[in-house]
C-alpha cells in the first residue's frame, strides 16, 4: 500500500510540475499576444506579415519534372490531403507537393485562393496548385527540418535530446503566434487538425504550422474520412468524442494546443500517456479492497 501511495504522490507531483510549466508558457504567449495587439493599435508592429498573393497555377508537366514523375524517392510523407512529395521547380524553389485523386472543380480553385490568403511567418505558405489528369495538387514551401514530432519521438534517441528547453519554449511561442493569427481573422480560421506532427521547423528551429485549413477545405468539398481518425486522436477534445460531434472551433484548437504543449515539454507521446493512465486506473481497481 505504501508503494502505491508513494507512486501516486510522485505522479501527482510530476503532473503538477508539468502543469505549472505549461501554464507559464501559456501566460508568456498571452502576454506576447497582448503586446502585439497593443503595438498594432498604436500603428506599430514587431514584424510585418508576409504579403498575401494568389496561388500560382502550375502545370502537371512542371510538377512531374519537379518531383521526377512523383517517384518513390521523392515521396516524403502522407497527410490529410494525400501523398506528399519533395520537388524542385525550374526557378530553383524547393517545394512540398500534396496530391490526391479528384476531378477538377471551380470550388477547389476558390478554396486554394482562400488557403493562399492565410499568411503568417509561423504558417507554412501555399505557393500554388494544379488540377489535371484526375488529380488535385497543392504546392507548399518546403520546410527543411521536419516536424516537432520527429524531433521528439524519432527513432534516434539523440533527436529529442537536441531540443533543449529554451528551444522548446521558442517553438511553443512561435506556434502560438501562428494559431493566434488564424483565430484573429474575420471570420476566424479553425485549423481542425492541429497536432505535434503538423508543426514543422526550419533549419533555425522556427516553427511553422502545416495543414492549415485543409480539413475544412476537404469538408466543404464533400470529402469524408476525418471522422474515422478523430475519435481515436488524443488531440481531439474529449467532449467532442463523447457527444459524437465533430464541430471544430477555436476552443477545440486551443485544447489541441494544450496537448501539443504537454508533448513538447514532457517529450512523450500523448497517446502513450493515455495508455499509462488507463493501465494505472485498471491496476488500482484490481488492488483496491
Amino acid at each position: 500500500m505504501s508503494g502505491l501511495l508513494a507512486e501516486a504522490l510522485g505522479a501527482a507531483a510530476g503532473g503538477c510540475a508539468l502543469l505549472l510549466i505549461v501554464i507559464i508558457i501559456i501566460v508568456l504567449c498571452l502576454q506576447h499576444r497582448k503586446r502585439t495587439s497593443d503595438s498594432s493599435e498604436s500603428g506599430f508592429s514587431d514584424q510585418a506579415l508576409p504579403e498575401s498573393q494568389e496561388a500560382r497555377c502550375l502545370s502537371l508537366e512542371e510538377l512531374n519534372f519537379a518531383t521526377r514523375n512523383f517517384s518513390n524517392g521523392n515521396l516524403i510523407g502522407q497527410g490529410t490531403f494525400g501523398e506528399v512529395y519533395k520537388g524542385l521547380l525550374q526557378d530553383g524553389t524547393i517545394v512540398a507537393v500534396k496530391r490526391r485523386h479528384s476531378p477538377p472543380s471551380q470550388e477547389f480553385i476558390q478554396e486554394v485562393n482562400y488557403l493562399a490568403s492565410l499568411c503568417h511567418w509561423n504558417l507554412v505558405k501555399l505557393l500554388g496548385y494544379c488540377q489535371e489528369d484526375g488529380m488535385q495538387m497543392l504546392v507548399y514551401e518546403y520546410i527543411s527540418n521536419g516536424s516537432v514530432s520527429t524531433h521528439l519521438h524519432g527513432n534516434s534517441h539523440a533527436l529529442g535530446s537536441r531540443l533543449e528547453f529554451k528551444k522548446r519554449l521558442s517553438i511553443a511561442h512561435g506556434t502560438a503566434k501562428g494559431l493566434s493569427h488564424l483565430h484573429s481573422l474575420t471570420p476566424p480560421a479553425v485549423h481542425m487538425n492541429f497536432k505535434t506532427s503538423n508543426v514543422l521547423v526550419d533549419e533555425d528551429f522556427a516553427p511553422k504550422v502545416a495543414d492549415t485549413g485543409i480539413p475544412g477545405m476537404l469538408d466543404r468539398l464533400g470529402v469524408t474520412g476525418l471522422s474515422s481518425r478523430t475519435f481515436n486522436d488524443p488531440f481531439v477534445e474529449p467532449r467532442m468524442k463523447e457527444a459524437m460531434n465533430l464541430n471544430f472551433s477555436i476552443q477545440s484548437d486551443v485544447y489541441s494546443f494544450g496537448v501539443f504543449l504537454l508533448e513538447l515539454i514532457s517529450g512523450r507521446k500523448a497517446v502513450s500517456d493515455q495508455c499509462i493512465i488507463q493501465h494505472r486506473a485498471s491496476r488500482n481497481q484490481v488492488t483496491s479492497p
